[in-house]
């Protein structure tokens, strides 16, 4: 399905892409903007709202459940993980860890998201920036590790 259905598509098929993610379990609301080139392990434990934009290359590598809000914005080149595995194991066992991204937020381009993290309602992520706990709702956040470093203003 990946690589000849939704890889395959042209870019204007967004109600396409919407309606085959679904038909695998995804839960995506109205008016979400999936581009061809999204990479989806397991869209049953995917969830993304009413008219959020997923952009091209992004990974949402969901051994976990994902969850993106409605009008949020994951931009291109960025990576959700939500697993990892339990190193104090010695056969290092996966572990699923849900991520959410909150309505109105806003993952730049080429973000890492690690497994586990919420980034806030409105929040704003800065490109190439590396997200390993949660970030508030309402700031503007960059960095490696991403901080948080001012409220998010808007009109």
């Amino acid at each position: 399905m990946q690589t000849t259905l939704f890889h395959g598509s042209p870019q204007f098929a967004y109600g396409f892409r919407r309606w085959l993610l679904r038909s695998f379990g995804a839960r995506v609301g109205q008016g979400a903007i999936i581009r061809p080139s999204v990479t989806v392990t397991y869209p049953w434990k995917v969830s993304i709202g009413d008219h959020a934009w997923v952009g091209d290359d992004v990974v949402l590598y969901s051994l976990g459940e994902i969850d993106i809000g409605a009008h949020a914005v994951v931009s291109q080149s960025s990576y959700l993980c939500a697993s990892d595995h339990d190193y104090t194991q010695p056969d290092f066992p996966i572990r699923a860890r849900k991520i959410a991204i909150g309505p109105e937020a806003w993952v730049a381009a080429d973000v890492f998201v690690a497994p586990g993290v919420t980034i806030g309602q409105g929040a704003v992520i800065g490109a190439r920036s590396s997200v390993f706990k949660d970030m508030p709702a309402g700031m503007v956040c960059f960095g490696y590790p991403c901080v948080a470093v001012k409220k998010r203003v808007m009109d």
